[in-house]
């Protein structure tokens, strides 16, 4: 008659009573994985936080062009020179380039910023895991 089934448990343990491989402390690797979350759950937040920046950066942007073109209506008059014309024209392409550029590199240093704060995190922990399992394994030696 063949064998009352086991659970996955109980067969794993015994796969690794047959094969000898040493017992492990299922709290440390619970531990263990529970820092990996809190890693990447911070830097999850990092990240958030960064996006929350450039949405806020993006407001501003979009506020500002918003007022300049504004500010270029209401100071608009018909008529003049076409030098005059070309002069005002030219001026507000310049300042709309000027703010063009600005904006593209604060948005660009937030991207990096968040990023890179959000890897750092990830990194420290795989470093910490790292230092863990080398710990670990220097004590069985």
């Amino acid at each position: 008659m063949a064998d009352a089934p086991q659970n996955f448990t109980d067969m794993f343990k015994s796969l690794g009573e047959q094969l000898k491989v040493p017992a492990f402390d299922m709290a440390k690797i619970m531990e263990h994985h529970q820092k990996n979350l809190d890693a990447m759950t911070r830097s999850w937040q990092a990240m958030a936080g960064g996006a929350n920046e450039i949405a806020k950066k993006q407001r501003e942007i979009f506020e500002a062009a918003i007022k300049d073109v504004t500010a270029m209506v209401q100071e608009y008059k018909p008529g003049g020179s076409a030098q005059d014309v070309m002069a005002k024209q030219s001026e507000f392409a310049k300042k709309a380039m000027d703010a063009a550029i600005t904006n593209t590199r604060d948005i660009t240093e937030l991207v990096q910023k968040s990023s890179t704060e959000a890897f750092k995190i990830v990194q420290d922990r795989m470093k910490e895991s790292y230092d863990e399992i080398r710990a670990g394994l220097e004590k069985k030696s």
